[in-house]
């Protein structure tokens, strides 16, 4: 397990991040692994209430899709939080089956944790506030190639929910492009260059097997400052 403590955009972060426990099934490490972060959590005085992003992987499908079950039901409540989750078997060091990283925010006078929920909602949240923080779910799409899925969809659809949360490219700190290990980080930033006045001041490529649905090629995820 890997833990950080960390200030960045003026707050305080705790990062943990960890490989599922050796047990039977996905569904158990994943419950396991929660168990473990909130015992950190608690160490630091903080709770799975304080989580503003968690991301989960997969060693494949079922393990993924067993993860995320966890997730939603755990991760409720005053605990929901952006979420990603990826396929990836590369990731692993061990043997298990799955794996999460897990980032808290320190509560602060005027850090009231807000949920904006997408319309239907569905297991994902669009995006959370917190003060001046914006953070998004992985965005996807399941159209024919990277372009369809960045230009059409992934990225008009940050933009407005950036505009809509008092936000914009210009105010985002991190973007992380979880790729499909098949395409090029050359393409990924050329598709940006043509819809994004600048690369954010930290864009990060990362490379995965699958996600929630085939077809995906890439999942995004923002991090941002806004105007309150």
């Amino acid at each position: 397990m890997r833990v950080s403590v960390y200030n960045w955009l003026g707050q305080e972060f705790v990062e943990i991040s960890a490989e599922g426990p050796a047990l039977d099934s996905a569904r158990e490490q994943t419950e396991a692994l929660f168990t473990d972060f909130a015992r950190v959590l608690d160490d630091h005085g903080l709770s799975l209430a304080d989580t503003v992003r968690s991301r989960i992987f997969g060693r494949d499908r079922g393990a993924r899709d067993a993860a995320s079950e966890v997730r939603g039901t755990t991760l409720s409540g005053p605990a929901r939080a952006a979420t990603s989750s990826y396929i990836a078997p590369a990731l692993f060091a061990s043997d298990a089956l799955t794996a999460m990283d897990l980032i808290a925010l320190r509560p602060a006078p005027g850090l009231n944790k807000t949920i904006r929920e997408n319309d239907p909602p569905r297991t994902p949240c669009r995006y959370l506030t917190s003060g001046p923080l914006v953070v998004l779910s992985g965005q996807t799409a399941v159209l024919p190639t990277l372009e369809d899925q960045v230009k059409t969809n992934i990225l008009p659809r940050i933009t407005e929910y950036l505009a809509e949360a008092g936000s914009g490219w210009d105010r985002v700190a991190l973007c992380t492009c979880y790729m499909h290990a098949s395409e090029s980080p050359d393409h990924m930033r050329a598709l940006f260059a043509d819809m994004v006045p600048a690369l954010p001041r930290r864009f990060e490529i990362r490379f995965v097997e699958g996600y929630s649905a085939e077809g995906k090629l890439v999942e995004v995820e923002v991090t941002a400052l806004r105007d309150v």
